[in-house]
């Protein structure tokens, strides 16, 4: 149980692979991805998503194939979330994910990682901070987010970013490291790409 809260608290542990919840639970869920993945097309639906992850809100959607290192045991979803193809979680550690979020295709979540010093790293010690993605963020396509990140609300991640620090909300950063390039603006409810205009049907759905 003492290494169980240790994993769970953002200290340096050994993976507690004798904990009956954790070995159990990782392998059932495990077993519903393989299957998720492997289900035809005309037959995936929201049901199949629900009972992987520790919570998901409604009309939440991920393309086949995607994977996860504990199976979605510790990873919470919100209302109307999509993801593309190719999504990867490394979930040893919470991921909490909000409302209308959108992913591009191959996107990685990690929450753990191993500490640099090759002693500690070769018997396979690691730590599990959270990932925070709040509401109606988009996250492009090949980005990595790494452990102890949160994205605020609204932001866009560019493709191909390495998120490694918090990115504040309604602003649109990348690179890699990724960071801040500028804020959202008035002129984004302008302009949907480049200098292609909103028609104007369209424009009038903006709030």
């Amino acid at each position: 149980m003492k290494k169980y809260e240790e994993w769970m608290n953002g200290k340096i542990y050994l993976c507690p692979e004798e904990e009956p919840r954790f070995v159990q639970g990782r392998a059932e869920r495990k077993d519903l991805i393989f299957d998720f993945n492997n289900t035809k097309p005309s037959k995936l639906n929201f049901d199949l998503i629900r009972p992987i992850f520790a919570s998901v809100g409604k009309n939440a959607y991920i393309e086949p194939p995607f994977h996860a290192n504990c199976g979605g045991m510790f990873t919470h979803i919100g209302d109307d979330f999509y993801a593309n193809f190719g999504l990867i979680l490394v979930d040893d550690g919470p991921i909490y994910i909000g409302n209308n979020v959108l992913f591009g295709p191959n996107v990685m979540i990690t929450t753990t990682g191993h500490p640099v010093e090759p002693t500690l790293r070769k018997k396979l010690y690691q730590y599990s901070e959270p990932v925070t993605i709040k509401d109606n963020v988009w996250i492009g396509g090949d980005v990595v987010i790494l452990p102890g990140v949160t994205i605020g609300e609204n932001s866009v991640i560019g493709a191909h970013s390495t998120v490694s620090k918090d990115i504040p909300a309604n602003c649109i950063a990348m690179g890699n490291p990724c960071k801040v390039i500028r804020e959202i603006e008035e002129k984004d409810k302008e302009f949907y790409f480049r200098d292609k205009r909103f028609p104007e049907d369209i424009a009038k759905e903006i709030e």
